[in-house]
């Protein structure tokens, strides 16, 4: 994601949304919004979010301010949970899912490198990942065991694509 959002930086045509989650900011991890539980439901019970919902412990929500521009052919990228597919394609007309994935071992050895997951807790998370499905969005498997820079590629070559068909 960070490879995407560099490589169509200054591209008006594209926006990443920035997520809310209850995970303090911590260096190495992604750039996002921090809150605690309690603001966290506070906003979700005002309705400010687009998209929300819970993983690894964590509450996290896509505002929906985060979403402007869709309606006018903006490609706006949002890293969300499987879980909230269905909800994202009633956001928009054309909904397009990226799916970023590796192999377990790669993935395992992955979440390990970040550190903030005992093993026990990376065998658990790998074992309840949810099938991948929707109902109307296309979805687009991008394989991500190989360089950061040849999945990247990958990665900016269907987000362009989708730039030009939103065009």
């Amino acid at each position: 994601m960070d490879a995407g959002r560099a490589g169509l930086a200054g591209d008006p045509r594209f926006r990443f949304a920035r997520r809310l989650i209850t995970r303090p900011a911590m260096a190495g991890s992604e750039d996002h919004d921090s809150c605690d539980e309690a603001a966290f439901h506070g906003a979700e019970a005002r309705g400010e979010f687009a998209l929300s919902w819970r993983a690894h412990g964590l509450s996290y929500g896509i505002p929906a301010a985060e979403l402007s521009g869709v309606d006018e052919g903006a490609v706006v990228i949002v890293n969300v949970s499987r879980a909230v597919i269905a909800a994202a394609e009633r956001l928009a007309e054309r909904v397009i899912v990226l799916n970023i994935t590796a192999p377990v071992p790669v993935l395992a050895q992955r979440l390990a490198a970040r550190g903030r997951e005992s093993a026990a807790d990376i065998a658990a998370r790998l074992r309840r990942e949810a099938p991948l499905t929707a109902e109307r969005a296309e979805i687009i498997t991008i394989m991500n065991d190989r360089s950061v820079a040849e999945a990247a590629q990958e990665l900016l070559a269907a987000l362009r694509a989708l730039g030009r068909h939103g065009s």
